[in-house]
């Protein structure tokens, strides 16, 4: 699991005063840092505008996966939150931040990754902006080698230099090529610090031609064709203001998609050509660049001139695709014949394309029909199946192929054809769809084009397309556990199937036929009971319910084997000291529905050193009933120190072996094992084995008067040590911002042990320690201090024994007081913050000693502790635990 927090802003103006380090985390997100570099002075002191950064992007993926999901290294950029102004600049709006000096100047810092982070925006301010802020900034984002994912980090420059980037494209728009012609465009840099970089993109995300070559902003595409036709965008960025973009369109000539149609008579109603009638032959292509279509017409070979009664006419020529249109008027025999329509380009360079249309008294408009007994196609689900349409007519138009609702239903959208197209055309009638589903059944439309023929009333008919498919059920398939002698129950659904009549059901174990049956149309389901299971009843169960189709079947595999043991991970006081060369281990487990089959009488311990093969074996006798969450326990002993060791536990019953569950358990040297008093100077970094808690807002940072690159907030928190040394170190929490009213920052102390065996008998119930701490809390925005005992029993309880409020003054202070656990316990330290920043509050010298606290804790704190016992108990720091536990 990923965990971060943030830190603190290490880069801010200079000013007076001593810096001290603070740190700010917020859980669940990754550590991100500001750091500045040097600065960079100018002798002048006038007014400037500085254009300053959108965007700096740095991503990384990291290939490793240790879990489901794909673990992906931080992203981090900065994003500068500005007042915006429009710039227009060659036809193209952008959109440019302006930063002048006097005011405030923010870089946000957004983190992103995989597992996804929490938390805010990590803002940096400058304010007042003056002549000493240009400097290099840089944020880092870290999630502590956390999955191997190294830190990542983003770098912003700043000076008197700083100035968004401006580009030019050498070439004027568009550029116009042949097929097979070479292109070079070039993208100059015209301005911008620090230099931009230069890269190209295609609209819409497209991808580049695989043969094109980018050097140094200059694309080439070589062997140019018609994919490669389009608008090509060169954009600059240099991390301030937007990225400069320059776009261009690159024309490739040709002709492509001639067509014709047929209209008679298009004054009348007829679909028939007659003599003495209007007849309209239109052609189109579509021609790039538009503007350099060109048509003619030929009759019979020879060129066709416009006249009264052939009247050519053509669309404008920047509207694609052209079309032009010849009307023959008053219809005679001898204007029978074919007729060329040629399209060209103007330029040449291209082929042309012709197409012929016969005018002739065979000329016919389409017929179009379903060969007998096709009309109503039924097939499997997974067959090949061919719809088959005749279409007659001269000339013979292409038919198109869709799909429509079935008369009665509604649907938002019309059903697509199994390829995901709305139509799909057909030369020769036939829609041939492979491998066929269940959501293709439906209604077909087969309908003549109006195109390449005809232009008249489109002719069409119906194909209905049945799927039948072998019934759905569920479960597929099932593990049931069952104890002998009770009754049992297997049930299979039926979900869907077609048809959907006579269906028939077959129960089975193994081999041996138990019952078959027919299913009614009311009914979904068939069950198959027993009354009293015995040894003979366990196996594989199968149903199988059968239509035309084929058979769809529910397994049930019925066993007595027991659940698996879940293991006790949380227990307190697991592990226990025993002898200096050994250790003992309490293993704790409950029983996964422990009644669900015959009663478990024993368990089967298996245990073998991780550095071995060797299995030690022996059984746990069981007496009586296991209930659902028992928790059941076993001592482990002579357990050889350092080694770790793999626990394997086995449940019996009279059926057998259940289900086995391992763990792993390793041992851990405790803290100061034979000590009757804790001690910690927070002198280590190790911070003598406190943890920060993971559920709070922020955390406590450790600090001595020495140390360097860390924030300063005046008139509040210590400048040494609670002895008074720049060198020493204390923790203290750090209330600046993103710090808010009433987040809590908690230091949690190790695990502490108490050893009964250790004391002299004595009357009373609850042993005695005295909890010693100094503390610093001066500051106008002073919050509260407080101190928890946290007993570990079977529950966690936080008993709050000690509270302080409000500022306390510039010095250090001493606060003792009694606590009495009664099991394994720790002590939480929490430290909340107030209204404003100058409110830090520290604490230092940390110890616990057993026995009372020699003088009564102070009058001027608050103390929740209960009344002293006089029963006194070894203290002992608990062995820190590293468990692992799976289940086979």
């Amino acid at each position: 699991m990923r965990t971060g927090h943030w830190v603190e802003f290490l880069a801010e103006r200079p000013r007076q005063g001593r810096r001290k380090q603070g740190q700010l985390r917020r859980r669940g997100t990754e550590p991100t840092t500001w750091g500045v570099g040097g600065g960079m002075g100018t002798e002048e002191d006038e007014k400037m505008g500085l254009l300053f950064g959108l965007l700096w992007l740095f991503t990384s993926f990291l290939q490793g996966v240790h879990s489901q999901g794909v673990y992906a290294s931080p992203t981090v950029r900065i994003v500068h939150a500005g007042q915006a102004c429009n710039v227009e600049e060659e036809q193209y709006s952008e959109r440019v931040y302006i930063i002048r000096e006097g005011e405030t100047l923010e870089l946000q810092c957004l983190v992103t990754g995989h597992p996804r982070p929490q938390g805010e925006t990590k803002i940096l301010k400058l304010k007042n902006l003056r002549l000493q802020d240009y400097a290099d900034y840089t944020c880092i984002a870290s999630v502590k080698n956390a999955c191997g994912i190294r830190d990542r980090s983003t770098h912003f420059s700043l000076n008197n230099r700083t100035a968004p980037p401006s580009v030019k494209i050498l070439l004027d728009d568009p550029v116009v090529a042949n097929p097979g012609e070479t292109i070079t465009l070039v993208c100059k840099v015209m301005g911008g610090h620090p230099f931009p970089t230069l890269r190209w993109l295609r609209v819409e995300g497209e991808e580049l031609p695989k043969r094109t070559i980018v050097k140094d902003g200059t694309l080439t595409v070589p062997v140019i064709s018609d994919d490669d036709g389009g608008t090509y965008t060169c954009v600059a960025s240099n991390n301030v203001g937007n990225p400069a973009k320059k776009s261009i369109t690159i024309l490739v000539r040709g002709l492509r998609k001639g067509r014709f149609w047929i209209t008679p008579d298009p004054y009348h109603n007829e679909d028939n050509i007659q003599i003495g009638r209007e007849v309209k032959i239109s052609c189109q292509v579509e021609a790039t660049p538009s503007d350099e279509l060109q048509f003619s017409w030929l009759k019979n070979g020879r060129p066709l001139k416009s006249s009264e009664r052939m009247v050519i006419t053509h669309t404008d020529p920047n509207i694609s695709p052209g079309t032009t249109n010849l009307d023959i008027i008053d219809l005679k025999f001898t204007d029978f014949g074919t007729y060329t329509c040629v399209a060209s380009l103007r330029n040449g360079g291209i082929p042309e394309i012709s197409i012929d249309v016969n005018i002739s008294s065979t000329t016919v408009p389409p017929e179009l029909k379903v060969p007998k007994g096709l009309s109503q196609l039924v097939v499997l689900e997974g067959d090949t199946v061919d719809l088959q349409c005749l279409v007659s007519g001269k000339p013979k138009p292409i038919i198109m192929w869709s799909r429509v609702e079935e008369s009665g239903q509604a649907a938002a959208v019309t059903p697509l054809m199994p390829d995901g197209s709305a139509q799909v055309e057909s030369y020769d009638g036939i829609l041939r769809i492979y491998n066929v589903t269940r959501k293709m059944s439906g209604a077909y439309r087969c309908q003549t084009s109006q195109y390449n023929g005809f232009n008249v009333k489109p002719r069409e008919a119906l194909i209905h397309l049945v799927v039948q498919f072998t019934p759905t059920v569920e479960p597929v398939y099932m593990e049931v556990r069952q104890a002998l002698g009770r009754a049992f129950s297997l049930t299979c659904n039926l979900l869907q199937a077609y048809p959907a009549h006579h269906l028939q059901y077959e129960w089975k174990l193994g081999s041996r036929l138990l019952t078959v049956g027919q299913f009614s149309d009311q009914r979904h389901d068939t069950s198959y009971h027993v009354k009293a299971l015995n040894r003979e009843g366990y196996g594989e169960y199968t149903c199988d319910i059968t239509n035309e189709a084929g058979a769809g079947r529910c397994t049930f595999r019925l066993t007595g084997k027991a659940y698996s043991p879940e293991f006790y991970h949380d227990t307190y006081n697991a592990l226990w000291q025993n002898r200096p060369q050994v250790y003992g281990f309490k293993l704790q487990w409950t029983q996964m529905e422990p009644n669900a089959v015959d009663r478990i009488m024993a368990y089967r311990l298996s245990i073998r050193q991780m550095a071995q093969t060797r299995w030690w074996e022996q059984e746990i006798p069981i007496g009586g009933t296991i209930q659902k969450g028992q928790l059941l326990t076993y001592n482990l002993t002579e357990l050889i120190k350092p080694e770790s060791y793999l626990v394997r536990l086995t449940p019996i019953t009279r059926y057998g072996e259940g289900d086995a569950s391992e763990r792993i358990i390793t041992y851990s040297a405790p803290v100061n094992p034979h000590l009757r008093e804790f001690h910690c100077g927070f002198e280590e970094e190790a911070l003598c084995s406190f943890t920060q808690d993971k559920s709070d807002e922020f955390d406590w940072t450790r600090h001595s008067g020495t140390t360097e690159g860390t924030t300063y907030t005046p008139y509040t928190g210590p400048s040494s040590d609670h002895t008074g040394s720049n060198q020493g170190f204390y923790m203290f929490i750090k209330t600046s911002r993103p710090r808010l009213e009433g987040d809590k920052a908690r230091l949690m102390s190790p695990t502490f042990n108490i050893n009964s065996k250790s004391v002299s008998s004595s009357a009373s119930n609850n042993p005695t320690y005295c909890f010693t701490f100094y503390y610093h809390m001066f500051g106008k925005h002073i919050g509260a201090l407080n101190i928890f005992l946290r007993l570990k029993g079977q529950m966690l309880t936080d008993t709050l024994v000690w509270s302080l409020t409000g500022n306390q003054g510039n010095h250090w202070r001493q606060a003792r007081v009694n606590i009495h656990p009664t099991t394994t316990f720790q002590v939480v330290i929490e430290g909340v913050r107030s209204s404003g920043i100058e409110g830090e509050i520290a604490i230092d010298d940390v110890s616990i000693e057993e026995g009372e606290c020699k003088d009564s804790p102070s009058n001027n704190l608050r103390s929740f502790a209960s009344p002293p016992s006089c029963y006194g108990l070894l203290l002992w720091i608990s062995q820190s635990l590293v468990l692992f536990g799976w289940q086979r």
